[in-house]
């Protein structure tokens, strides 16, 4: 038995408890008192005002702040929306299938926030970004669905500058520090009219007490309820590397969790996922597979319960 699918096996036969999650901030728990009356998060600029949860707002377009290269994304083979037909699109059908099965309550279990999705890995150089990017492309690519990427990898910011966004750009990191900055203020539209971009924002020595801030949860409740058609897709340091990503990933409903063929060792998979809550979604994608029968490289994709251009500080 391989070790993916020994890992499917232990998530599956984890008992679901589906218990609301609060993150650790810096001075210790995050109270449950203040969920019911949480404070909500001002959403102003290019995202607009506030609304209740009673009175979601339509998505309206408005203008680009980033135009993304087709032709760049294609060159480094993946999805973009003028290629529906390609390998790589069809790739990416069956893996973000069971995801959006779990956001319409058609699951197995009913999760919290379940459009909230992390994408991570054990190790660096197993291909999360890539999936992260591709994923939000397909997922963009639905009818009726809008797409927040969520670049949510501090240290190196990849997502967003492999799709155009400047290191400067203000993002997560300066909403979570600044209190006159809202979410609103870093959400950036993109040419991909279903898809919007929320970029990593300036370096900081602390990402990790940020991201297990009471502000972090805010504005993730924020993001997880404002619309009641986005999924959130936040690009998550590896588990392995950082502690940010199990913060990440304590916010969450569903988790993918990219392994590379012949590349991640056995004890970096089974330490990663014993690093995740039992009661969260998993799904794993095995990436850099060699289908034998036409010598090309793909992805598998398997479901259960269960770092390179680093950026230098301005």
């Amino acid at each position: 038995m391989s070790i993916i699918e020994k890992a499917v096996e232990k998530l599956n036969s984890t008992a679901i408890d589906h218990r609301p999650v609060h993150p650790h901030g810096e001075s210790g728990t995050v109270s449950d008192a203040g969920h019911d009356g949480l404070e909500q998060t001002r959403l102003v600029g290019r995202d607009q005002s506030p609304v209740s949860k009673s009175s979601i707002a339509p998505n309206v377009y408005k203008p680009v702040d980033i135009e993304i290269s087709f032709e760049d994304l294609a060159e480094r083979g993946m999805v973009t929306p003028d290629s529906p037909r390609s390998p790589i699109a069809e790739e990416y059908r069956s893996i973000k299938r069971p995801l959006l099965t779990n956001i319409e309550g058609k699951g197995a279990v009913v999760l919290r926030h379940p459009n909230l999705i992390m994408v991570t890995s054990a190790l660096q150089g197993e291909g999360k970004t890539f999936s992260a990017i591709n994923l939000a492309m397909s997922i963009a690519m639905e009818q009726d669905k809008t797409v927040l990427l969520v670049d949510a990898d501090i240290a190196k910011a990849s997502a967003a500058r492999l799709l155009g966004v400047p290191d400067s750009s203000p993002g997560l990191i300066d909403v979570l520090e600044d209190d006159n900055v809202y979410i609103g203020d870093v959400i950036l539209h993109t040419n991909i009219p279903n898809l919007r971009i929320v970029p990593a924002g300036r370096m900081h020595d602390r990402p990790t007490e940020l991201l297990a801030s009471q502000s972090m949860y805010k504005v993730v409740e924020e993001l997880a309820e404002r619309y009641a058609d986005r999924v959130v897709i936040f690009d998550s340091p590896p588990l392995l590397l950082t502690n940010e990503a199990q913060v990440v990933a304590s916010l969450v409903g569903q988790i993918v969790f990219v392994i590379a063929a012949e590349q991640t060792s056995q004890r970096a998979v089974s330490e990663a996922l014993d690093m995740l809550d039992e009661e969260v979604m998993v799904g794993m994608i095995l990436n850099k597979t060699k289908h034998t029968f036409t010598n090309k490289y793909g992805y598998g994709y398997g479901y259960g319960y269960g770092y390179g251009n680093t950026r230098e500080t301005n």
